[in-house]
């Protein structure tokens, strides 16, 4: 896995509340398999990270805000959960726009739990087939996606994953996809033998 990801620069989008364990291990992911991470934040300073919503956990220090960062800066975006983490990202302008822009590039996403609020936000997932935290799959499916109940879930780049029970598959599989770089721009009129 080292050396994997050597040359890339892959964005972590996250607010306060995020889920520590979706944030770190994934990071720490990337990291050793050799790729660069910016944390991009919809405020300056640190995000305050929490243990299954309820316990604080630490404050990670913000890289970069997401009103100044560029999907042409990165090669790939992982987008952890936490429940007030995505509820913040989805009601910032800024970061929404960033999705959207990141999604029409093609290149690889990770998301788990409640991380696909923000994409339903962002009407990204109409026509995608994605897994995430059991309380969200009615607005995912509201939206236009297509929910499985499934440890981890590859559609063109897109990597979900369920909850931090599924981190050791989901992180294996984020490598992956980065190292394997953009995919096709998904088009929801896109034949079913186009899907990779």
């Amino acid at each position: 896995m080292a050396g994997e990801l050597q040359g890339k620069r892959v964005a972590i989008l996250a607010a306060d509340g995020v889920e520590q364990v979706e944030h770190d291990q994934p990071r720490q992911a990337v990291e050793q398999a050799g790729a660069e991470t910016d944390l991009l934040s919809i405020k300056e300073g640190e995000i305050q990270a929490m243990n299954g919503d309820i316990e604080p956990g630490d404050k990670i220090a913000v890289d970069r805000l997401v009103s100044e960062a560029s999907a042409g800066d990165y090669d790939a975006l992982i987008l952890p959960g936490g429940t007030i983490n995505p509820d913040k990202l989805r009601m910032d302008e800024s970061a929404i726009g960033f999705l959207q822009e990141f999604f029409k590039t093609g290149k690889p996403v990770g998301v788990i739990c409640h991380g696909p609020w923000s994409l339903v936000e962002a009407d990204l997932v109409r026509g995608r087939t994605l897994t995430s935290w059991p309380s969200i799959r009615t607005d995912i499916r509201n939206a236009g996606g297509n929910v499985v109940d499934e440890e981890v879930v590859t559609d063109q780049g897109l990597v979900s994953s369920r909850s931090p029970d599924d981190l050791p598959a989901f992180c294996a599989k984020i490598v992956e996809e980065f190292a394997e770089g953009e995919h096709q721009v998904h088009d929801e009129g896109a034949t079913a033998s186009a899907a990779s």
